[in-house]
């Protein structure tokens, strides 16, 4: 079992599900030999609480780790503990950003000075971090001179180089990346397991910031081939949807995206975000190339038909769409990522492009159920093996459902701008074919209808012709939160006479009280 998680890749920058201009023969042939899922989302953003729905089968308002460094729960089972109760040592290449519950450990623990660790249950065999210390030691331990600020590594490559978008290589070459490291520690591991059965989740960084590329990535697409942005012709324009956007358009800086680089994301003009784009898609064509090593190796030692593959990513990017920068909010472009899966064996629906709605909780559920394992009554996710063998179940969910917390924690101050009290600041998302409905704790709601307004420009939650649609998915969010709420217990029945059906001798006294 292969589990490819990439980090910050969007649903639309995929070939087979439209983007024609990227060169990616390794997921090309994915795709060709499993299934594309069309409608596949995160259940949240951005990595920690994502990467803990992914691996938990949890929505995020059950397992709660709502924001990077937000500890997550030690009750929570995962994929990897799982994994161990059937007699998998599920390996791990990468990282989870998963904060330990703070009961568990001290104020002292390293941990806890971080953005986040390895979650419980996975076993390390390539790790990034904590603070990407497995990388910059292999760098060091190849002769490679680190700088004193390691990180200048993806600064532009040149003494004269301005920071900000580029269409310069970085300093780091190819053969040195982080992508390069990844596949080195999956071959390493791979190739030590001498034939016996393995679980692997390998894990890439990439196309996440910084947005730049080592030589000959940086150069492979031409700016003017990438897709416009979609964006309102004014940032203000967009600022006036609503009072989350407008905080996030006046606060993201390009700092977080390129290193050494300051101003406005909103200051980005047009030219600038489609050379992003094409230096994002040359990050992507880097691991579409590693793969092509991972998948080399399966072929040429029998493996490759013997192998289920799952590929997917935590969470999008919004890429200059609505002006953004990062992955956050309620748009699209943060929330819809890549789904394909490549089942062991037969394949019948092998080329398919699948239009169910599927949801980064049922990843977990489809792996446990593949491996005969048993998914815990607590996952919120369902399983896709169906789907990889004909279309959807009758009782297929029809809708799609995500979340976001912007509380105050590690990267802005949402909460503090607008006023909000810590646990108002949240959302929730319904959305289907036609209608997307964004419910917020103590902000006002949006509503979009997607057949006439793809692009979810126009805010009607407040067109009283669409007061009863408002209506009506206002209350399938709340039915649906009311039908996922824990329920870790709650189909065991505690009698006395449930006792006697089981065979359980009572008590005397409670042998008396049930008669």
């Amino acid at each position: 079992m292969l589990l490819i998680v990439v980090d910050q890749w969007r649903a639309d920058f995929i070939p087979a599900l439209g983007a024609g201009f990227l060169r990616t023969p390794n997921l090309d042939r994915l795709c060709r030999e499993g299934v594309t899922f069309r409608n596949h989302v995160t259940n949240t953003v951005p990595c920690g609480p994502a990467r803990a729905s992914l691996l938990t089968g949890l929505y995020l308002m059950n397992h709660r780790a709502v924001q990077n460094t937000v500890p997550l729960d030690a009750r929570h089972s995962n994929l990897g503990k799982q994994l161990r109760l059937i007699g998998y040592d599920p390996a791990l290449i990468g990282y989870t950003t998963t904060t330990p519950d703070p009961r568990t450990s001290g104020p002292r623990d390293p941990r806890f000075t971080t953005l986040g660790d390895l979650m419980d249950g996975f076993r390390s065999v390539g790790a990034f971090e904590p603070n990407m210390d497995g990388y910059f030691g292999w760098l060091a331990h190849q002769g490679y001179a680190l700088p004193p600020r390691r990180e200048d590594i993806w600064l532009p490559e040149g003494e004269d180089a301005v920071p900000g978008v580029t269409d310069r290589p970085c300093r780091i070459p190819a053969e040195l990346s982080d992508s390069t490291f990844f596949t080195e520690r999956a071959l390493t591991y791979l190739k030590g397991r001498n034939g016996k059965p393995w679980f692997l989740h390998l894990g890439y960084y990439r196309p996440h910031p910084p947005f730049i590329a080592p030589a000959p990535y940086h150069a492979m697409y031409k700016p003017a081939d990438m897709p416009a942005p979609i964006r309102r012709e004014r940032w203000e324009d967009e600022a006036e949807q609503h009072p989350l956007l407008q905080f996030y358009l006046r606060g993201i800086s390009q700092g977080s995206f390129f290193h050494g680089a300051g101003g406005a994301a909103t200051a980005l003009h047009e030219d600038a975000i489609r050379q992003m784009r094409a230096t994002y898609a040359g990050l992507i064509t880097e691991i579409d190339d590693c793969l092509g090593r991972v998948f080399a190796w399966l072929d040429e030692n029998g493996q490759w038909d013997d192998t289920m593959i799952v590929f997917t990513s935590d969470h999008g990017e919004q890429l200059g769409d609505h002006w953004l920068l990062g992955k956050i909010g309620y748009q699209d472009q943060s929330f819809r990522i890549p789904l394909v899966v490549k089942d062991a064996g037969r394949n019948d629906r092998a080329g398919a492009i699948e239009a169910g709605f599927t949801e980064s909780v049922d990843v977990m559920p489809t792996i446990l159920e593949a491996l005969g394992g048993n998914v815990p009554r607590t996952c919120d996710g369902r399983s896709i093996l169906p789907l990889l063998e004909g279309p959807a179940p009758q009782d297929w969910r029809d809708h799609l459902f995500y979340e976001y917390d912007f509380r105050d924690v590690h990267y802005s101050k949402p909460e503090s701008a607008l006023g909000l009290p810590l646990d108002d600041c949240a959302l929730c998302v319904v959305q289907d074919a036609r209608f997307k409905y964004v419910h917020f704790t103590a902000l006002p709601p949006l509503f979009f209808d997607l057949a006439r307004d793809p692009n979810c420009f126009d805010n009607l939650a407040e067109d009283p012709a669409h007061a009863a649609l408002v209506k009506q998915y206002a209350q399938k969010a709340l039915s649906h939160r009311m039908r996922h709420a824990e329920r870790t217990l709650t189909h065991f029945r505690a009698t006395p006479q449930g006792l006697e059906e089981r065979g359980v001798a009572l008590p005397p006294g409670l042998a008396r009280a049930a008669e």
